[in-house]
């Protein structure tokens, strides 16, 4: 540490004594900063009707937790056994339709969203969306 203080200092240090100037004080003024909180569910292996159970809690739960943001991992369906089923939709049979498509037709569960959104590739690309749910009131 520099033991030397200069004369510039020493004035600035009398002067602001003898005023009736005051510290701001930091702490008082500091508000934390809101956590985004987040929740991942992995659906592979599930059923629709089991994948869109867990969805339907999930979505209630997380608003009620004051969840901001949901990731759901679908996965591509790349290996469906749908796919070979000549008798089911392709597109409809297969969570990363079928999920959104339920999540949308359901009005109670859609007065909590905010909206969708693709997912990154760090949280799975195409395999994956967000849901991002309301402020609760």
């Amino acid at each position: 540490m520099n033991s030397k203080i200069s004369d510039k200092d020493k004035e600035d240090w009398k002067n602001f004594l003898k005023s009736k100037e005051k510290l701001t004080i930091k702490d008082e003024n500091f508000k934390p900063k809101k956590l985004n909180k987040n929740k991942i569910v992995d659906l592979h292996g599930l059923t629709l009707d089991e994948a869109n159970k867990k969805i339907e809690k999930l979505i209630i739960n997380s608003y009620e937790e004051r969840v901001n943001k949901l990731i759901i991992v679908t996965g591509k369906g790349l290996h469906s056994n749908n796919q070979k089923n000549p008798y089911v939709s392709t597109d409809l049979s297969i969570l990363k339709y079928s999920v959104p498509e339920f999540i949308k037709s359901n009005q109670s569960l859609m007065k909590l969203i905010n909206s969708f959104g693709e997912a990154t590739i760090e949280d799975g690309g195409s395999g994956a969306f967000y849901i991002y749910i309301k402020k609760k009131i």
